[in-house]
Order: C-alpha cells, then sequence, then structure tokens
C-alpha cells in the first residue's frame, strides 16, 4: 500500500565534535522524550545526467528505522500554492535558510532494482524515456531526539545523522566514500513558527544552515559531475508594472508548465479531474503562445501552438467523453424506471465507455511517446531561452493592454456573426466559436494580472462567465446529435425510442436556457469587454 505525506524540514551542518544543546531552551518545547538510534541504508536512484536531483527531487530505497520501503520525495513547495489562473512564477529559489516543504510518497519495499509503478508515474515527465540506475548508497546512524509541547503534542524531531556516502556507477571509481555529520529540523505536529524559535539554540550549538538542499546533493558535489545536481531552470521572477513583456509571458507560460507537470501523474493513475486540469494548462500555455507571438521567433511559437493543440486534442477525447457520460446518466436518472431507461442506460454506456476506454489507451500512449517528451523540452527551452525579439523588451502594460483590446474586439466580432448566422447548425457553430474567443480573451487577461490587477481579473471574469455558458451550450448540442444518432437505429422498441427522444428533447431545452444564460451575462459585462482597456 502506498503512502504519503508533507515533510517540513530545516538541514544544519554541524562539526563533529559538536553537542546536541538542551532543546527544552527552545520556545514552546517543554520536554524531550526518549532518544532512539538507527541504522538507515539508503540507495538512491537517479540517470546518468542526474534528471532527479537536478530538479531537487529523490527517489531512493531505505532499510532500516521505521519506515523502511521506497521514498519519492518531490520538489520543494514553493512559499504560495500556485493554481491554473496564478501567473506567477516560480519562487526566484529557496533559501539556504528556509525551511523546506516537500511531498512526499511512499512504496513497500518490493524488488531491489525495480522502482514500483506508482512512483514511475510520478517521475516519467521529468526522465522523458531515461532510465534511473543506483548514483549513491547512504548509509547513516541516526539519533532521534523528540520534542513535545507542554499539552503532549509531538512538536517535532531533532535528527542528529551520521552520513556515510559512496558514489555508485561509473562515479564510484572515481573516489572513496564520503563522511559527514548533519542535523534536521522536522516538524511533527507543530508549527513552522519551531523553526526561528530553534534557530539560536542550534547555533549556539556550532549548526548553520546546510549548503546542500539534501544528502544527495552534498554526494553528488563531491563526485566527478560536481555541479549536475544543482544545474537547475533559471529562476523565474514575478512581472510587475515596470517589467518588459517578455516578463510576462515567461512568467504565465512556467505557470502553465508547472500545471502541466504537477497533473501529468494524476493523468497516468487516472486520478479524477487531472485530465481536465492537464487539458486547461495545455490550453493557457497555446493562448499564451498566440497572443504574444509577435514578440517571439515566428517558427518557435508556430511548433509549440501546433504540438500543444495535439497535445490538447488527446486529452480532450477522454476529458469529453467523461463529460457526456456523467451528463447523460443524470438526465437517464430522470426517466421512468423500467426496461426501456435500462436499455438507453445500457447502450450509452457502451457507447461512451468503448470511446472512453480508447481514448484513455491512446492518451497513456501519447504520455510514453517522444512526441511527448520532446513537447516537454521545447517549452522549458521557450522559457529559459525565449527567441525574443526587439519588441518584447516593450514594457509589459502597454503591450498587454493592447492584446487584451484585440481578444475583447475578436470577442465582439464573433457574437456579431453568431447574432447574424442562419438558425440551425450555422448558428451553433457560431456560438461555438465566440466560446473559443472568449477563452482565449480570459487566457490573455489572466497573464496580464501582475501588471493590471482588479482590471485584468475582471476581464477574466468577464470572459470566463461567456464561455462558461457557451460551454453548457456545446455540450448540449454534442449530447442532442447523439441521442438522435442512437435514437434513430433501425429496429428499437417503441418504448427505447420515445426515452431517446424524451433525452434529446431535454437536451433543446438545456441548450436554449443556456444560449439564454450567454445573452444575459453578456449584456451583463458588455460595457467592460466594451472597453477591452485595462
Amino acid at each position: 500500500m502506498d503512502s504519503q505525506g508533507i515533510e517540513i524540514e530545516k538541514k544544519y551542518d554541524v562539526g563533529e565534535a559538536a553537542d546536541v544543546p538542551s532543546l527544552t531552551g527552545v520556545r514552546g518545547v517543554a520536554r524531550v522524550g526518549e532518544t532512539r538510534t538507527a541504522t538507515l541504508d539508503a540507495v538512491y536512484f537517479d540517470t546518468d545526467r542526474h534528471t532527479l536531483a537536478s530538479r531537487r527531487m529523490t527517489l531512493r530505497r531505505r532499510t532500516g528505522g521505521g519506515d523502511a520501503g521506497w521514498h519519492l520525495k518531490l520538489p520543494p513547495e514553493p512559499p504560495a500554492a500556485s493554481s491554473p489562473d496564478a501567473s506567477a512564477g516560480p519562487p526566484a529559489g529557496m533559501s539556504d535558510s528556509a525551511p523546506q516543504q516537500r511531498r512526499e510518497l511512499h512504496e513497500p519495499l518490493g524488488q531491489p532494482d525495480v522502482v514500483p509503478d506508482r512512483l514511475l508515474a510520478h517521475l516519467r515527465a521529468y526522465l522523458r524515456g531515461d532510465d534511473v540506475a543506483p548514483v549513491v548508497r547512504l548509509e547513516t546512524e541516526r539519533t532521534t531526539y523528540p520534542m513535545y509541547a507542554e499539552d503532549g503534542t509531538h512538536l517535532a524531531d531533532l535528527l542528529d545523522d551520521r552520513v556515510s556516502a559512496e558514489l555508485l556507477g561509473p562515479a564510484g571509481a572515481h573516489g572513496s566514500t564520503l563522511q559527514w555529520r548533519e542535523w534536521e529540523l522536522e516538524l511533527v505536529h507543530g508549527s513552522a513558527e519551531l523553526f526561528p524559535a530553534a534557530q539560536p539554540v542550534l547555533a549556539d550549538a556550532g549548526a548553520k544552515p546546510s549548503e546542500h538542499a539534501s544528502k544527495l546533493a552534498r554526494a553528488l558535489a563531491a563526485g566527478p559531475d560536481r555541479g549536475a545536481s544543482d544545474a537547475a531552470a533559471p529562476a523565474v521572477t514575478v512581472p510587475d508594472k515596470t517589467s518588459p513583456a517578455s516578463a510576462v509571458v515567461t512568467s504565465y507560460l512556467a505557470a502553465q508548465i508547472r500545471e502541466i507537470l504537477a497533473h501529468d501523474p494524476g493523468v497516468r493513475l487516472e486520478e479524477p479531474e487531472a485530465v481536465h486540469d492537464m487539458r486547461s494548462a495545455t490550453r493557457r500555455a497555446r493562448s499564451a503562445l498566440s497572443a504574444y507571438r509577435r514578440l517571439y521567433s515566428a517558427v518557435a511559437v508556430r511548433r509549440l501552438r501546433d504540438e500543444l493543440k495535439w497535445l490538447g486534442r488527446i486529452l480532450g477525447e477522454p476529458r469529453d467523453a467523461e463529460v457526456m457520460l456523467d451528463r447523460l446518466r443524470g438526465h437517464i436518472a430522470d426517466l421512468p424506471p423500467g426496461e426501456a431507461a435500462t436499455a438507453v442506460k445500457d447502450q450509452l454506456e457502451d457507447r461512451i465507455g468503448e470511446n472512453l476506454n480508447t481514448a484513455y489507451r491512446k492518451l497513456q500512449g501519447t504520455l510514453l511517446s517522444e512526441r511527448y517528451y520532446r513537447l516537454l523540452d521545447d517549452l522549458e527551452r521557450f522559457r529559459d531561452q525565449p527567441p525574443a525579439r526587439p519588441e518584447a523588451d516593450a514594457p509589459a502594460r502597454k503591450v498587454a493592454g493592447k492584446l487584451v483590446g484585440k481578444a475583447a474586439r475578436r470577442l465582439r466580432r464573433s457574437h456579431r456573426a453568431a447574432k447574424n448566422a442562419r438558425r440551425g447548425a450555422p448558428h451553433e457553430t457560431a456560438l461555438h466559436q465566440v466560446r473559443k474567443e472568449a477563452k482565449k480573451l480570459r487566457h490573455v487577461a489572466e497573464s496580464v494580472g501582475p501588471v493590471h490587477r482588479k482590471s485584468a481579473a475582471k476581464v477574466a471574469k468577464a470572459a470566463h462567465r461567456q464561455q462558461q455558458a457557451l460551454g453548457d451550450f456545446h455540450d448540449s448540442v454534442i449530447a442532442r446529435d447523439l441521442l438522435a444518432e442512437l435514437g434513430a437505429v433501425p429496429g428499437l422498441a417503441e418504448p427505447v425510442a420515445s426515452a431517446y427522444v424524451t433525452l434529446q428533447t431535454r437536451q433543446v431545452q438545456l441548450a436554449a436556457a443556456a444560449e439564454a444564460k450567454y445573452r444575459k451575462v453578456r449584456k451583463k459585462s458588455k460595457k467592460r469587454l466594451k472597453r477591452g482597456v485595462l
């Protein structure tokens, strides 16, 4: 059985002769429990290029202690959690003196050289086809000092580690073992306020914040490929009103790349909403590249947009099937119970379920393909080394305002086209185009949030309302057409055909209601989107 948790800790370098101080001198600590000592033997896995270490991830198989098994530590959490709507980039860098907050996944010991599949699912988007192998063996003699509050709460553990590290693989031939001592202060049920409270007590004992993010990073730094574990991508700063336009794009694109990578494991493991979230990030990245395309090399932008469109389409197939199945299950439940309702339910489950399974198989294959991994490489390369034109240095506020205005004008034109379109399929197609233009406006408004604040948020909100209403309209139209197709199959029993008509009529009613809602929200936001100026 797998398990996971959030690890919040701070590491300290300390001399061999240092004495562990009296921890009751730390504010809030009433007593120290009985110490315990264990020997931990851990083998760390990585690629030849130390891909995981460069992203501040660690994969190990450890024996000894109370948590023997496979452990995967994901990259340190940023100070504030990002969301799909966030335009801020990653933190400018984790301070050496700041505590790290990391998600840690556990799996049973299993086989020594066989990484559990559930952990691999979290790694494939970073490994991108490369294999992992043992790179370092660490033997740690760990003495744990549990720290308790007056009410008995287990606040934290001070871990006194004496470490012996051995490089494995080709690097192992270049040197002998490396030894050192370090302390870790790891929260259990205490708050982060414990870290500054402990700082002077530990400093007086000779401890100082560690120069290395992990034991693995320290071991690799002593090897022939020293520095490989520190080859993380350049920091992306949050743009402000004085930033160039390129900073807005880099920050927004970086946020979407993080979202794609964050939801990749959930898609592989078929977790709820993971496909939707990853698809949304893919669309946002594509929208940003489209809106700001004139600031960059046309060839580079076109290639990324085409590949993001391809990925979005692959993600969309299972997502659309899921939405349709959930929608129609609810409406079938409203039918009078009986053989007709059961027959309709079985037919729809078979039809959409088959499409869903086929789409998921296709998606799983896509996420293992060289094409997908190349897209991730290209996105990160664009983020880190953007092929910018001189126009990218223009003030962000000016450029952003023009782009939002342009997107708002496109939305108004698409609305007029839908209004003048002939009823039936032409009108429905035109409304779908309005939805796509509303989505583009929403995304470009989100991207300029750091430089236009409240006004950008208002535009994004108004566009989102139109997008949602027309999304409901589109889903109703697609469901109506599917029901009409299945209801027209020759030889259907009359009660079954009648049930299909009932469901189809319901979709027609829902489409009309969604279109009416769209007209209402558009009227409400007309002034804001007519200006289109931030």
